[in-house]
């Protein structure tokens, strides 16, 4: 349960992250039958799904390595549902990853177009 408590402290801090560098927050934690996104936001006319993962250290890799291409691939699929959902599929989108090192003062990554 306390990882639960962990990655959703993540995904605060990664969304209270985007919104002071200018995106616009669409949803969090958006699930449909295939699967969920952790963040989806849009910055000027472009949806940004985001997904987050935080490690307390290093000692099992970093977090950005979980994001493997069968995850990659689960959240395009998803992704793709969320913008045929709303009629959007011609909008522009691309994908981000946000890293979270720690718990207090986290050391947040965010990569822009990481898949």
């Amino acid at each position: 349960m306390e990882h639960l408590l962990y990655g959703k402290k993540n995904e605060a801090l990664a969304t209270s992250y985007l919104k002071k560098k200018g995106y616009t927050i669409v949803a969090n934690n958006y699930k449909n039958k295939i699967g969920e996104i952790d963040i989806i936001a849009k910055f000027n006319d472009c949806y940004v799904f985001v997904e987050v993962k935080g490690r307390m250290s290093r000692k099992f890799g970093d977090p950005l390595e979980a994001i493997d291409a069968r995850k990659q691939q689960k959240i395009r699929m998803v992704a793709t549902m969320f913008l045929k959902e709303r009629g959007l599929l011609e909008t522009p989108c691309r994908f981000d990853a946000i890293s979270v090192l720690g718990d207090n003062d986290a050391e947040i990554r965010h990569i822009e177009n990481a898949f």
